[in-house]
């Protein structure tokens, strides 16, 4: 009789109901494959299951039979049909997610979700209670108009949506500018609406109808990359052609942008009072931009008065004439000059007096280097502090077969510190871009202020040790410091090497 009851269809159909539960939701309740795997076998065995008893789940029930073997039939063509919309949603579920773009496809999932359990029902209410498709769908069309009208805008809001996810002008994560010149991040779309995030952090949401209707700039696309550009008006004290060099000198020692495509510099016009350029660059990405601008301001001001011009007023300005008192020859004798403003402006040497500054800038050599000419191997050490006076420099790093650029040096900015206060190896090779000028403070110059002043080791070593923390890029591969070293040590070698111990 056990035998019997077993061959019972209402039996094998339940004893598989609650093993497939069990297996799906309790013991693979943690594994999305393993559960997905599990719904699918429950889904295949209960096919097989009604075909084998005769039950086709897509065709109606016979008349003919009992009440309760009909009641069966219907609530296993129910679970059968509800089983396979699952199956059905969780292998979309899982395509999106192997594609990598389970946000950006949320609005066609859900399309595709929704269309699969309308299919659903409508299967169940024909083929399980057999009540007629045509005449439902029929009898629902005063109903439908309603409801499109009542739902209007939300409606265009969804099929927007819909247009907006096909025609895909933007992806989750692209930074787009719409014609108001609203932008942002693109953090999300759904039915209703699509949600931008702005720079300064605040979440904008757009309807869908309204960004189908407005023309819209997408700055990720085609990549990442984003082109800038920087105008800048310069007196006509040189030749244009002189002064479109200098900015390309700001753009080519600019550390920020991108080299290739190679930035540019076009004159865009020129007048009694002016020469206006315009400084065209790319960044890696939008978010880069000011940062970027901001390095080749501070750039233009460097390079400008290096090469001893001067920035223009703005467009319109009206200059008044001005009486300037005429510079005696004593203001013109006591005028700082080059080396001693290059000096000056150095923070390594700021606890300098004013005599020790005056000192080290009357010892100061000026040398020249022509462009692609090697200052400094890697690994060298130098036995001078030098200053870029004009031009660009470029420090790479030779690790293997591989050559990496750590940085780029304009006007002002010094290199060699590790051979003259460290005595340790240059952490790259030191290369001239451009025809190039600099000012060394050497051995013999610096040597007579330590030995006459033995604290100014101490001062050194701690305005060493800030530079090495704030360009922990250019140290961190150095022979014997890197990042994170201690003042003391600092001073300790600066002593040891200007052999100042026993001045202790």
């Amino acid at each position: 009789m056990s035998i019997a009851l077993l061959g019972d269809p209402i039996v094998q159909f339940f004893i598989l109901v609650v093993v497939g539960t069990f297996v799906s939701r309790v013991m693979l309740r943690h594994q999305r494959a393993g559960r997905l795997i599990g719904q699918m076998a429950f889904f295949v065995c209960l096919t097989a299951l009604l075909f084998y008893h005769g039950i086709v789940p897509y065709e109606p029930s016979p008349s003919q039979e009992s009440v309760t073997l009909r009641t069966f039939t219907g609530f296993a063509k129910i679970v059968w049909w509800v089983n396979g919309a699952w199956v059905l949603i969780a292998c979309v579920r899982l395509f999106l997610i192997f594609e990598r773009k389970p946000r950006e496809g949320r609005l066609l999932q859900d399309l595709i979700v929704g269309v699969i359990y309308l299919g659903a029902i409508l299967s169940i209410v024909g083929n399980v209670f057999s009540v007629p498709i045509g005449t439902l769908i029929a009898t629902s069309g005063v109903f439908a108009i309603i409801l499109g009208l009542a739902l209007q805008s939300t409606l265009s809001d969804v099929f927007s949506g819909i247009a907006l996810n096909l025609g895909r002008p933007y992806s989750v994560g692209d930074w787009i500018v719409l014609e108001n010149d609203v932008q942002g991040r693109v953090v999300e779309t759904n039915w209703r609406a699509t949600q931008l995030l702005s720079g300064t952090n605040d979440l904008i949401v757009i309807p869908n109808s309204i960004l189908a209707k407005t023309r819209l700039t997408n700055l990720s696309s085609p990549d990442e990359s984003h082109g800038a550009t920087v105008t800048v008006r310069i007196q006509p004290t040189a030749l244009p052609r002189i002064i479109a060099d200098v900015m390309q000198n700001v753009l080519i020692s600019c550390n920020s942008i991108q080299k290739n495509p190679e930035p540019s510099v076009a004159i865009t016009s020129i007048d009694g009072q002016a020469i206006e350029l315009q400084l065209s660059f790319r960044v890696r990405d939008m978010s880069l931009t000011q940062a970027a601008k901001n390095e080749i301001y501070d750039l233009l001001v460097r390079h400008t008065k290096a090469a001893g011009l001067k920035l223009a007023d703005p467009p319109g300005t009206i200059m008044l004439p001005m009486q300037q008192k005429p510079e005696t020859a004593d203001e013109k004798q006591h005028a700082p000059g080059t080396p001693w403003r290059l000096v000056s402006n150095i923070p390594l040497f700021s606890s300098l007096t004013e005599d020790e500054k005056e000192h080290l800038a009357s010892h100061m050599q000026r040398r020249t280097y022509r462009k692609d000419a090697v200052i400094a191997e890697q690994d060298a050490r130098m036995r001078a502090l030098t200053i870029v006076r004009s031009g660009v420099v470029s420090i790479t790093r030779r690790e293997g077969h591989r050559q990496i650029e750590l940085t780029r040096l304009a006007p002002g900015d010094y290199f060699g510190e590790n051979g003259l206060l460290m005595g340790s190896g240059e952490v790259g090779t030191v290369r001239a871009l451009t025809f190039v000028v600099t000012y060394e403070i050497g051995e013999e110059c610096l040597a007579p202020l330590l030995h006459d002043r033995p604290t100014l080791a101490e001062e050194l070593g701690a305005m060493l040790a800030k530079r090495i923390e704030a360009e922990h890029h250019l140290f961190a591969n150095a022979d014997m410091l890197g990042h994170g070293a201690h003042v003391t040590s600092l001073s300790s070698r600066i002593k040891h090497l200007f052999q100042l111990q026993q001045h202790d």
